[in-house]
């Protein structure tokens, strides 16, 4: 399955230059984005306190993908023509994707976070640039460069320091 470009924005002031130096459309959008987790992970108490966490994917499903609908049909031309070309096989690891992927995991991150610390849990969403550079090698076969293995490093040891909980004073001082 290969898509290329189909559901991301690449209108005027959006597209990639190449990596080139002042392109800030992909940062920008990823800073976006993070920004979007983090106020919808702590609004999330709030809206379960009304609604159930699964209900309330649903709905953050369904009204963050039609924005991005929008702009897809506004942006890819070739849209329909690519629908075309996509097999059953296509579908089904679309609809696994789907599901899997996107509901069922923002699904029981949802419960967890109407429930749990969510520090700790937020934290937790820092993996997934270490784990898509590690699938990426080996399932790709891509190359690390000394600055991503550094940088998973930091990620590893910030979520480690964060997620575990080391005794307190006062608990030492009981225990002697």
């Amino acid at each position: 399955l290969h898509l290329p470009g189909a559901g991301v924005p690449t209108g005027p002031g959006l597209a990639a230059t190449g990596g080139e130096v002042g392109d800030l459309g992909g940062e920008l959008l990823m800073l976006l984005a993070a920004q979007s987790m983090a106020v919808g992970t702590i609004l999330v108490r709030w809206v379960c306190k009304t609604i159930d966490p699964v209900v309330a994917t649903g709905w953050h499903m369904i009204l963050g993908g039609l924005p991005l609908l929008a702009i897809a049909a506004a942006t890819e031309t070739e849209l329909p023509q690519r629908l075309e070309g996509l097999a059953g096989s296509d579908f089904l690891v679309l609809s696994y994707i789907t599901l899997l992927g996107g509901a069922a995991s923002y699904g029981i991150f949802f419960v967890n976070a109407n429930k749990g610390n969510l520090t700790k849990l937020s934290s937790l969403t820092f993996l997934t640039p270490v784990f898509a550079c590690f699938f990426g090698n080996l399932l790709l076969q891509e190359t690390f460069n000394a600055s991503q293995v550094v940088g998973a490093g930091i990620t590893l040891l910030g979520i480690l320091l964060v997620t575990v909980e080391l005794p307190s004073a006062r608990e030492e001082g009981k225990a002697e």
